[in-house]
């Protein structure tokens, strides 16, 4: 029986998909399974809410990491969800952990105690795996975390049934069966497209490279004349930042991590294209982290609230994913 390594991750679902395959036997790294299942998009939804401002999203739904990488690798997992069977979720989790396996499980942020209380929000899509279980406590691997944490047994429920957007149901997932012999230039390819898809070819412009460039279009348009304009702004900038830094690694992270995934990808495929695209992907999500850095200044009053300044950060941003997309849809 191989025992279980925590590794700190960039991303919950990329780091607990990748955080399995490795301990299955199949090593891989985080930023190419994030890159291999075709995870990263953007989207611009102002009709759906969160926390009453609108849902902005750097990467594709919750679980497309694991669907994606399974397809495009080869592996296996199994997926299980329970409604409202609280006892029949336990109950699973716990037999896969007696049989010494271990499982991946969704969550809510909010309920997980050892987070920081100023971390904790109402985000149910929280990936982590649970690896052992002492009396009434588990113990877990969260990526986000560099070392192992603990939770009781009552938390860890009540954190896999919270209700409300993406609810949980008390899903779980473990590894069926690690890939074998991978084409990886086939994979990288398959997988390279379609998100060259997905990002210029979308019909709407709330999706993809159009969508960043319709956000950035909101943001200029935010009006500063009176203070409740100032206070409604400053919200929509906070949700943007929010959603770009603090759920999941946001904008600028898993840019940075494609980016990676792009590098790693060059040096197995023997392509140059793919080491320039990485390249301008890293200057997009500096673009993106530098919005987060100046729009945080803004809501803390450490700056003048300025929306067309940070609408042009955003707008570059989208000009240089929209730059390096092109140049990979060359790849043949």
């Amino acid at each position: 029986m191989t025992e279980f390594k925590h590794s700190h991750a960039a991303h919950c679902e990329s780091g607990t998909v990748s955080a399995m395959l490795r301990h299955g036997g199949f090593e891989i790294s985080e930023a190419m399974c994030f890159g291999i299942s075709s995870a990263l998009i953007f989207g611009y939804f102002p009709f759906i809410k969160i926390n009453n401002q609108p849902l902005i999203t750097y990467r594709m739904p919750p679980r497309y990491i694991l669907k994606g990488a399974a397809k495009n690798l080869g592996a296996k997992f199994e997926t299980k969800t329970f409604k409202n069977d609280v006892s029949a979720a336990v109950k699973a989790l716990d037999e896969e952990l007696e049989k010494g396996g271990i499982a991946g499980v969704q969550t809510s942020v909010f309920y997980l105690p050892y987070f920081p209380k100023d971390m904790r929000f109402h985000f149910n899509a929280h990936n982590l795996i649970v690896f052992k279980k002492e009396g009434d406590t588990y113990f877990v691997s969260d990526p986000v975390f560099d070392y192992v944490n603990t939770i009781s047994a009552e938390d860890l429920t009540k954190a896999r049934f919270a209700k409300g957007a993406l609810a949980p149901h008390g899903a779980i997932y473990k590894l069926v069966s690690a890939p074998k012999d991978v084409d990886f230039e086939k994979a990288v390819k398959q997988a390279v497209s379609k998100t060259v898809r997905m990002m210029l070819n979308t019909p709407l412009p709330i999706i993809g490279v159009w969508g960043m460039k319709t956000l950035a279009k909101k943001i200029a348009s935010l009006k500063t004349a009176t203070n409740s304009n100032k206070h409604f702004a400053k919200m929509f900038i906070t949700q943007i930042i929010r959603m770009q830094e603090e759920i999941g690694t946001g904008g600028g992270g898993f840019r940075f991590m494609y980016a990676s995934f792009l590098q790693e990808s060059s040096k197995l495929l023997n392509s140059s294209l793919l080491l320039e695209a990485s390249d301008i992907m890293s200057e997009a999500g500096d673009k993106l982290r530098l919005f987060a850095l100046k729009g945080a200044k803004i809501i803390k009053n450490q700056d003048e609230l300025n929306p067309k300044y940070l609408s042009e950060l955003f707008k570059e941003s989208a000009l240089l994913e929209e730059s390096a997309y092109k140049r990979l849809r060359e790849l043949k």
